[in-house]
């Protein structure tokens, strides 16, 4: 049961980790405009950058990962 739903933490394809990517950059965006909002100026540009920013190297690491998993997943199947 337990690994049911573990099961549903693992990104399979790649379009729930763009799926996921996308709900990352909306919470940024989000969380981006309050800084800009608290900070004006050239403080809360910068903050609302790194939100931004983060979301970009997370979502090529998330990528990257499929990638290599797929690469495994591959080797390790037999030749037929």
């Amino acid at each position: 049961m337990l690994s049911k739903i573990g099961r549903l933490f693992v990104i399979k394809s790649p379009i729930e980790a763009y799926l996921i990517i996308y709900a990352l950059a909306l919470g940024a965006v989000e969380r981006g405009t309050i800084y800009l909002s608290k900070f004006p100026g050239w403080g809360g540009k910068l903050l609302f950058l790194a939100c931004t920013g983060a979301v970009f190297m997370a979502g090529a690491k998330i990528l990257d990962c499929l990638k290599h998993e797929q690469r495994l997943k591959e080797q390790s199947e037999p030749a037929s």
